[in-house]
């Protein structure tokens, strides 16, 4: 079940954490909330128990909203820093979603290498806001997602395209542009 405006008080607060402690960039927080929600609406159809990892999760964008917003799902934060995940903790708990979020503190990488050996089980779908260069971020989401999974990433507003058919047919993935020029995403699927 989607939270809406008139409930998002607490998230707000925790994102309002993150960004007293400098890890989500000055912004208009509503206006943040509004694209992490353009990521829920993709993974919309998404059942009850559906893994979803957020690489680079940093400060909760969209990671936390992705959790609050679907607490049905299973949401993995994903980020390399210790402080950043620590923080992300705190924010689960003050979210009340615990069972629900598990947040790594690890390379995705590594990852990447549990899906793979069977440690970890595939995502339902994975998403990304500003992880990395898109060869890499797109290489490393579709290891960790199985065959009928989806990925979710955040295109800059301008720029032109990044997406190569190049990369994309290497890795089997067919990509699919959803948003409007303020906040424009990108869905990739297996072909």
């Amino acid at each position: 079940m989607m939270s809406g405006p008139s409930s998002d008080g607490p998230l707000i607060e925790a994102l309002r954490t993150a960004q007293r402690l400098g890890v989500i960039g000055e912004q208009d927080l509503p206006g943040a909330i509004a694209h992490a929600r353009l990521y829920v609406a993709r993974l919309s159809d998404l059942p009850a128990g559906g893994r979803v990892c957020d690489l680079g999760s940093g400060g909760g964008l969209p990671g936390l909203v992705i959790a609050a917003d679907r607490p049905d799902l299973q949401v993995v934060l994903v980020d390399r820093r210790q402080k950043r995940t620590d923080l992300l903790q705190v924010l689960v708990g003050r979210l009340e979603r615990r069972s629900s979020v598990q947040v790594l503190c690890c390379d995705a990488f590594d990852l990447v290498g549990a899906v793979l050996n069977g440690d970890e089980a595939p995502m339902d779908a994975v998403t990304a806001r500003s992880f990395g260069p898109p060869d890499l971020t797109l290489g490393i989401a579709r290891q960790l997602m199985h065959d009928t999974g989806r990925i979710v990433i955040s295109d800059p507003p301008v720029g032109g395209e990044r997406w190569s058919p190049e990369i994309l047919d290497g890795l089997g993935l067919a990509r699919v542009s959803v948003g409007n020029d303020d906040h424009h995403l990108s869905e990739f699927r297996s072909t």
